[in-house]
């Protein structure tokens, strides 16, 4: 039996700021996230720092230079609707069943893809170890042996759900219906992977929820892990989170700039 004990993350993709041909104004930045956020923020109050003509008849007013005091400003005055045109992909893997019925009750600015246990064979899981639980332990014994007959259990009831549905003509629909009825008895604590994409003021929000000392374990260690990548992709934009270490050897992080 394979046991997990901590997620990987992966940045998948990120978006590439193109400009506009007929907009005279360039960033300080070479971050394209950052780039984007901040054109679309001047584009509120045409501040692009030029004496440009744009449709309409509206010329740019002068503005901040620099991304990073403009970035600064956005946060600080949550303005945090520009936030939303940033979007970050990630690849979570070694995480539980348990941490994505949390994970997907946040809805807006974000879109998911999970492994579905109805088409994949799970007779070699692997099982995620809750962080309260430490190896060498009554509990993790305890825990080891719940894993190992779920796991015996899924496999003796997908060998007898496949001998009940093998007159089923479709092999595709046999395979479901067999896998469908065995993950039955998989536990919460089975490692899955899910593709997540969201905005930067909704991943904001889910660090400021999920990284608190009040968050469950396990969704904690993915929201740090979440933060410190997006901390070297947009700096001026999750620069504010500070980590804190807690007494428990897990960590914490809170904004210093809250409900952007």
């Amino acid at each position: 039996m394979e046991i997990i004990r901590a997620p990987k993350v992966t940045l998948l993709a990120r978006q590439q700021f193109l400009g506009h041909p007929d907009i005279n104004w360039t960033s300080d930045s070479d971050n394209d996230p950052q780039q984007l956020v901040e054109f679309a923020g001047r584009l509120c109050y045409l501040s692009f720092g030029k004496d440009v003509k744009m449709i309409g008849g509206h010329r740019t007013i002068q503005g901040r230079t620099s991304n990073q005091e403009y970035l600064a400003n956005l946060l600080e005055v949550k303005h945090g609707s520009v936030l939303e045109h940033a979007v970050f992909t990630f690849l979570f893997e070694g995480i539980s069943r348990a941490l994505t019925h949390e994970l997907v009750r946040h809805r807006a600015g974000f879109g998911y893809s999970q492994l579905s246990q109805r088409f994949v064979d799970e007779s070699s899981i692997g099982f995620v170890l809750p962080p309260e639980i430490e190896e060498g332990t009554p509990a993790f014994d305890i825990w080891k042996e719940g894993c190992l007959a779920a796991l015996s259990s899924y496999r003796q009831l997908l060998d007898q759900v496949s001998e009940q549905v093998a007159d089923e003509p479709s092999p595709t629909l046999r395979r479901k219906r067999a896998r469908q009825a065995a993950r039955a008895v998989l536990p919460n604590c089975a490692e899955t992977k899910i593709v997540v994409t969201a905005n930067a003021r909704a991943w904001r929000h889910f660090i400021e929820l999920r990284a608190s000392p009040a968050a469950d374990a396990e969704i904690r260690k993915l929201a740090v892990a979440v933060l410190l990548v997006l901390q070297v992709e947009a700096p001026e934009i999750f620069g504010d989170f500070d980590i804190t270490p807690l007494s428990d050897g897990t960590e914490s992080a809170a904004a210093r700039h809250s409900k952007v």
